[in-house]
């Protein structure tokens, strides 16, 4: 497994979610969970491999996801990228 220097040398991100929830017995709550990895912009395949997974085995199904992007390494610059999609 790369180290996170060796990740972010490849082009690797922190990506950070926020992922709203309702609740299997009181649909009518929300609550949030947060997800941190390294992963890829502008595709973010690690993120969507975790709703994917989400949505698969937890009982709690989304509301919503918000997520932001932050390249750590780079030549003095960087980019905030933020996304938000919504599931039905």
């Amino acid at each position: 497994m790369p180290t996170e220097t060796e990740l972010m040398l490849k082009g690797y991100g922190l990506t950070t979610a926020e992922l709203f929830y309702r609740m299997p017995d009181y649909t009518h709550v929300l609550n949030s969970f947060v997800w941190q990895d390294y992963d890829i912009a502008p595709d973010h395949p690690g993120l969507f491999k975790f709703v994917e997974f989400w949505q698969r085995e937890i009982e709690g199904p989304l509301h919503s996801v918000r997520f932001t992007h932050r390249k750590l390494l780079s030549s003095g610059q960087w980019h905030n990228q933020v996304g938000e999609f919504t599931l039905h």
